[in-house]
């Protein structure tokens, strides 16, 4: 039996995946399975994995597609190493990640996820170096001191500093709080960390960069944010804190949440729901000019209502992310 489950869920990514998967197969630390659940890809996802012969690859198809969560889930129920971790078909792990996680929870025994620091590359496997920086400053992975942190709960929820793919767990931790739950589709990972922040599991950060986290061009569609937000809605209408500051800081962010979806709903043009989730916000958040705004638009016809809220995006200052998708398409 392996020491280690290493998980990519795959789906219509044959061409990154190839990547993604030398980058375990390099790895100094050899005692682990690779899991590759494919989520019923029309690609040639199958062909690109009869190109590796190792035994230690696992080739999980499903005949159709089953969904995210579900397709993560299937890999993870496969699994049987003691230390499980899954990251993206478009990402990669740099070759010491499993040498220097496995040896943290080998030898503390009371930590049950270890977190690493993460490079962000682009569709080129190139490193950007100044986007990584930024990424680490927005999530403040810069501030988080190497060790057991403390303060998992906000480090979690509220600041969302650490990521399930730069990320080696105890499989039976994992077991524990049900690993993905098909609710959370589209926002497994936030999830999954907060819930296992609330049943008091210990989180270790390793400063280094050990994992590779890929930007690629393009934008997320208006289904793809709806269903995001709708995730994300669901996720923390189901948490309870007991500190009263960060229960306090759950009721403004479920606030927030509702403001977007209900922005983006009226977007798409189901005024009614997207008019009740601006209202039940301004409860909490207080009467605000976006808001407003989007209130405004909603008794525009329903075709005109995507170009105006195009231009209102426009006018936003580019972030790094979007500076490095921009960069991309240009190529």
């Amino acid at each position: 039996m392996p020491k280690v489950s290493v998980c990519i869920p795959t789906y219509n990514r044959a061409n990154f995946l190839i990547y993604s998967v030398n980058s375990v197969l390099q790895q100094t630390y050899s005692d682990f399975e690779l899991i590759i659940c494919d989520d019923g890809s029309p690609d040639n996802t199958s062909e690109v994995v009869s190109q590796w012969n190792d035994s230690r690859i696992r080739y999980i198809k499903h005949p159709k597609n089953i969904g995210r969560s579900k397709n993560m889930r299937s890999g993870f129920e496969a699994a049987t190493g003691e230390y499980f971790i899954k990251f993206d078909d478009d990402d990669g792990l740099t070759p010491e990640f499993l040498e220097k996680t496995v040896a943290i929870l080998d030898a503390e025994s009371e930590i049950d996820f270890v977190c690493t620091n993460h490079w962000i590359i682009d569709r080129n496997h190139n490193k950007i170096e100044s986007a990584t920086q930024e990424n680490s400053a927005k999530w403040g992975k810069d501030k988080l001191k190497p060790g057991v942190i403390p303060d998992l709960m906000w480090q979690t929820f509220q600041y969302q500093s650490l990521q399930v793919g730069s990320t080696l767990f105890r499989r039976a931790c994992l077991e524990e709080v049900n690993y993905m739950r098909p609710e959370a589709d589209g926002c497994e990972d936030f999830d999954l960390l907060v819930r296992l922040s609330i049943a008091q599991k210990q989180g270790y950060f390793l400063p280094e960069f050990l994992m590779e986290y890929r930007f690629h061009g393009g934008q997320t569609s208006l289904g793809q944010n709806l269903h995001f937000l709708e995730s994300k809605l669901f996720c923390i209408n189901s948490y309870r804190f007991r500190d009263e500051q960060l229960e306090q800081q759950r009721l403004i962010k479920l606030a927030q949440t509702k403001q977007d979806l209900g922005l983006r709903l009226i977007e798409k043009g189901e005024t009614k729901k997207g008019r009740k989730l601006l209202r039940e916000s301004d409860l909490v958040l207080g009467q605000s000019r976006r808001a407003a705004l989007g209130l405004m638009v909603s008794y525009l016809p329903t075709n005109f209502r995507h170009l105006v809220f195009q231009g209102f995006r426009q006018t936003r200052p580019k972030d790094y992310t979007e500076q490095v998708r921009d960069a991309q398409k240009m190529k």
